[in-house]
């Protein structure tokens, strides 16, 4: 039992996953992305409990209020208010939710919707191949947020319809790159060999292809997830995506754009709050991209 549970560790040392965040930790800009990408997640699922007032309360007494540092400002709204007396900072970290949140689950799903046609793709030959890869191809010569836009206007402006806008967007470069690494991974040894001893291409996938590139999944997914936030806050400024009063930090960018010499910190610290989302997103999936390398060398 001794040496059972000896071998067992060694090989939980030796685990991929265990090498890939030793190689992945070592990297303090990974490990400070990690970090605050961690906290962006946390206010995505937990802000409706911090926010201290109502994000959508109007009060016609507390209108354009400046941060709480400034001489005129008040304790109860550190960030001021807006032009309709309506808490800055709650509806900021309300916005996390929508700007943050709805980016994860449009890249989630873009990524499931990947793997299935992705597989679909990569696996089959002759002219279905041929015909799907050239469509493919044109869908990727359209850049993802033109696209988006270009669904927008068919479906209407909204925040449903944007996720799923910004979702089929995402899905030409994930199913690209899972095709590629699906024909990729058929042409080595062990997938010949697999098939040799009768396995379908079903457990191939499942059994040899899929535990083989979840690194490239995730890499994909990291990098689709700064797109996703910049796409959402995008259409929410121009007016196509969350519409008002919905607290998106596009939209209240946009919302706040015609008082921006009065009230400033409406639009700078929203706008702050996208670039550290997209930075931390870029940090991480740069920390991972490196570990892969380095495990990949060694």
């Amino acid at each position: 039992m001794a040496k059972f549970g000896v071998i067992s560790a060694e090989l939980l040392a030796r685990s991929p996953a265990r090498q890939l965040w030793r190689d992945f930790s070592r990297q303090h800009s990974a490990l400070a992305g990690l970090i605050l990408f961690s906290m962006f997640f946390a206010l995505a699922v937990l802000s409706p409990l911090l926010t201290p007032h109502d994000p959508y309360l109007q009060n016609d007494s507390m209108l354009l209020l400046p941060p709480s540092w400034s001489d005129n400002g008040l304790v109860q709204y550190p960030l001021g208010t807006d032009d309709l007396g309506r808490d800055i900072f709650s509806r900021l970290l309300i916005g996390a939710r929508y700007t943050f949140g709805i980016a994860v689950v449009t890249v989630i799903g873009a990524l499931l919707m990947g793997i299935l046609l992705g597989s679909l793709a990569g696996m089959s030959k002759g002219l279905k191949s041929s015909v799907f890869n050239h469509i493919l191809d044109l869908a990727l010569t359209i850049p993802s947020l033109l696209l988006a836009i270009i669904i927008v206007a068919i479906l209407g402006p909204g925040l449903m319809n944007t996720t799923w806008a910004i979702m089929v967007a995402l899905l030409p470069q994930f199913v690209h790159g899972i095709r590629n690494a699906i024909v990729e991974q058929l042409s080595q040894d062990y997938v010949i060999a697999y098939r040799l001893d009768g396995a379908n291409n079903m457990q191939i996938f499942q059994r040899i292809i899929l535990p083989n590139i979840w690194e490239k999944l995730t890499l994909m997914a990291t990098m689709a997830l700064s797109t996703a936030i910049l796409d959402i806050a995008a259409l929410g400024f121009l007016g196509l995506g969350a519409q008002t009063p919905t607290a998106e930090w596009g939209a209240m960018m946009a919302d706040s754009l015609d008082l921006i010499y009065l009230a400033p910190s409406g639009v700078a610290i929203a706008g702050l709050l996208i670039f550290l989302a997209v930075l931390s997103v870029n940090l991480v999936g740069d920390g991972l991209r490196n570990a892969v390398k380095q495990r990949r060398d060694s």
